[in-house]
């Protein structure tokens, strides 16, 4: 990598389908970390976008706007200078990507709150606790100021 490793200038968000997990982190690194720093997600297979993540979101003043789900193969830069790995099947994905590039890949390991049935709020609680294990992560590795949360919530 490039760089201080905990100032990336580039970072790619990668999860299974760039649905959930993948774009709610790119939208916390957008709203959190400095505008100079390049973020961007993908997965290993597209997916649909989420509606429930756009709601979980907006709870806390931020949005995907344009955002589609897309692979890494979509991408228009394939280079960055960290590659932030939040299900299994991405990281493993992401270090065979990389295995000839000299790229630092980190895993997140992060649930997948789409496994979640029950209620609309049981629903909206898992992607609540997922984009908070996100933004208290984001802020643990890159010094970021957290963003606005109303929950008070630790990782092991």
């Amino acid at each position: 990598m490039t760089g201080n490793a905990t100032s990336p200038r580039s970072i790619l968000f990668m999860c299974r389908m760039n649905s959930v997990r993948s774009p709610m982190a790119e939208a916390i690194a957008r709203h959190t970390l400095a505008p100079s720093i390049f973020v961007a997600s993908a997965g290993v297979r597209v997916g649909d976008r989420d509606p429930f993540v756009d709601a979980v979101l907006a709870e806390d003043g931020m949005g995907l706007t344009e955002h589609q789900p897309r692979t890494v193969d979509d991408l228009e830069d394939g280079y960055f200078d960290l590659i932030v790995t939040l299900a299994p099947e991405a990281h493993h994905a992401a270090l065979e990507f990389t295995r000839s590039m000299a790229i630092d890949v980190e895993y997140w390991p992060t649930p997948d709150p789409t496994a979640i049935t029950g209620t609309r709020e049981q629903i909206m609680g898992a992607y609540r606790d997922v984009r908070e294990r996100l933004k208290v992560r984001m802020a643990e590795r890159f010094a970021a100021r957290p963003a606005k949360t109303g929950v008070d919530f630790h990782t092991d």
